[in-house]
């Protein structure tokens, strides 16, 4: 493995609208989506499920959602708030709430663990699901040391505000040709319409367009990255 790049494209929110759901399976069918996370809360997370299961080679993790806040007038509010990040407690109920819905879903544990708005790397959380990710035997987004994070791949600041540049394929060229050796996760957010009330919506439609662009399979094909699940990563390593 030493020097050989692998790259996990993995497409969060998947269950969040059926608008979401439509572009991460496009970006897995037709882009370079190699996997994606459950928010198994959502309307729409039967339907993603649905594929999920038909679709066995297509890993799902789940993306534990426990609120969405967005910065406005210098600090961050909430759009919603399922339990309150500060009370442990209530966070851990609801871990294992969303893994047994998960597990009701798809029949199966999930491949990998992350969150929306990576609230679980709270320093007061993050044992939580560290302790879950050991028991599964998975990786958690950024805490898994044989893999690496990038989130690069976005449209907005910190402060959101539009980004477009984020989002080109300029971008992600820039992101491929600059990928070390080892094991990589990089983040997407593709949707294939904006029928959501989120903070990030109209800048789905352009990542959907950017993951499917032929341009950015054929750098990978020329650069000679490997594009990997979090499961099938395993096959790489031990052969």
């Amino acid at each position: 493995m030493v020097n050989k790049k692998y790259l996990i494209v993995n497409a969060d929110d998947f269950g969040l609208s059926y608008d979401v759901n439509r572009g991460i399976i496009k970006a897995y069918e037709n882009g370079i989506v190699t996997s994606t996370s459950l928010m198994v809360r959502w309307q729409n997370a039967e339907d993603a499920a649905v594929y999920g299961r038909e679709h066995p080679d297509f890993d799902i993790g789940i993306h534990f959602d426990f609120g969405e806040w967005a910065y406005r007038d210098e600090d961050w509010v909430a759009i919603y708030e399922v339990v309150s990040t500060k009370d442990v407690t209530a966070v851990r109920d609801e871990v294992f709430q969303q893994l047994d819905t998960f597990r009701s879903l798809m029949g199966k544990d999930p491949t990998h663990i992350d969150s929306h708005q990576h609230v679980h790397l709270n320093d007061s959380l993050i044992p939580i699901f560290a302790n879950i990710a050991k028991e599964l035997g998975v990786p958690l987004r950024r805490y898994n040391s044989e893999i690496q994070y990038f989130g690069g791949f976005y449209g907005q600041t910190d402060e959101g505000l539009p980004y477009p540049d984020g989002i080109s394929v300029d971008n992600m060229i820039h992101i491929l040709e600059s990928l070390p050796a080892g094991i990589t996760e990089l983040a997407c957010h593709p949707s294939d319409g904006i029928d959501l009330d989120t903070m990030y919506r109209n800048e789905r439609m352009q990542e959907l367009k950017v993951l499917c662009d032929p341009r950015i399979r054929a750098t990978i094909g020329a650069l000679g990255i490997k594009l990997c699940s979090f499961t099938g990563i395993k096959r790489y390593v031990r052969g």
